[in-house]
């Protein structure tokens, strides 16, 4: 298999609101978001995936060696192969990648926030940075539209957050900054032991407004010169914001389930909005 064909393998199987953006690009685009986000996926695997913290920092160890042979001439990893052809194309650094490794290190090396400013560093660097990438894969010439491209990496990692937060619980994790735990009178055990209340709904409702004033504050920063550009980004973010919609609608039972669109339904926010931003 080569890389290339690794890269998309690991994208369309992943079955991310992403994928469905990048079919809207034209080639040499796809392939550069397509291994980039293939190696965000496969970083973010390292702490999803391997429950010993002790292998998993190894592997997270190896990631940042590879990231630095990779931009040296010599990757080893079929990801890192088929990403390197494009990073002077699209401006993609060393410093990039290594910030998406850090924010999984911070997976690794804590399970609470204590407030929002310390959730927005983790947001940073898991979303905020892979927004800046995108933003550059797709084509940006304002300096707004970095400030958009972060903002939305926020909105949509807010997003992910509240639609997770059962999942999250079963691995002993709580991104629910533990001030506004408090703020609401949620009990972090309670939210581990997945027990709902009508305090846990309001302490969510008031997540998912943050969230949507994220959204409103991103598309307000998209400057219109970039805005033909950007439209997978765009589509991306209404997929999410759909999402974040639907969890609303059934009255934040994230505790028990997880909330998704179906592809089809993904794929047609993604043409609806292509189509709309022509």
């Amino acid at each position: 298999m080569t890389p290339e064909a690794y890269v998309q393998q690991r994208a369309a199987k992943s079955g991310s609101s992403f994928y469905y953006a990048f079919l809207f690009l034209p080639q040499a685009q796809r392939a550069a978001i397509t291994a980039f986000y293939a190696f965000c996926r496969e970083v973010d695997d390292v702490v999803d995936e391997i429950q010993d913290t002790g292998v998993a920092r190894t592997k997270l160890a190896w990631w940042r060696s590879e990231t630095a042979a990779a931009f040296s001439g010599h990757a080893s990893h079929p990801v890192t192969q088929a990403l390197m052809p494009h990073v002077n194309a699209y401006g993609i650094a060393p410093a990039h990648l290594n910030a998406v490794i850090d924010g999984c290190q911070m997976d690794l090396d804590q399970t609470r926030y204590l407030d929002f400013a310390a959730l927005q560093r983790y947001c940073h660097l898991v979303a905020g940075v892979v927004g800046e990438v995108a933003s550059n894969i797709f084509g940006r010439t304002q300096p707004s539209t970095l400030a958009y491209a972060h903002k939305l990496g926020l909105a949509m990692q807010l997003t992910n957050i509240i639609r997770d937060v059962g999942d999250d619980a079963r691995r002993g994790r709580i991104y629910l900054p533990m001030s506004e735990l408090k703020q609401f009178d949620v009990k972090a055990h309670e939210v581990i032991a997945r027990v709902d209340s009508e305090r846990f709904t309001t302490l969510m409702k008031y997540q998912a407004e943050r969230a949507q004033q994220a959204y409103d504050a991103a598309f307000e920063l998209l400057n219109p010169v970039d805005r033909a550009a950007q439209r997978p980004g765009l589509m991306m973010g209404n997929i999410y914001r759909t999402l974040l919609r639907e969890i609303e609608a059934d009255g934040f039972r994230v505790l028990r389930q997880r909330t998704s669109l179906t592809p089809i339904r993904k794929l047609w926010i993604a043409m609806r909005t292509n189509w709309q931003e022509r």
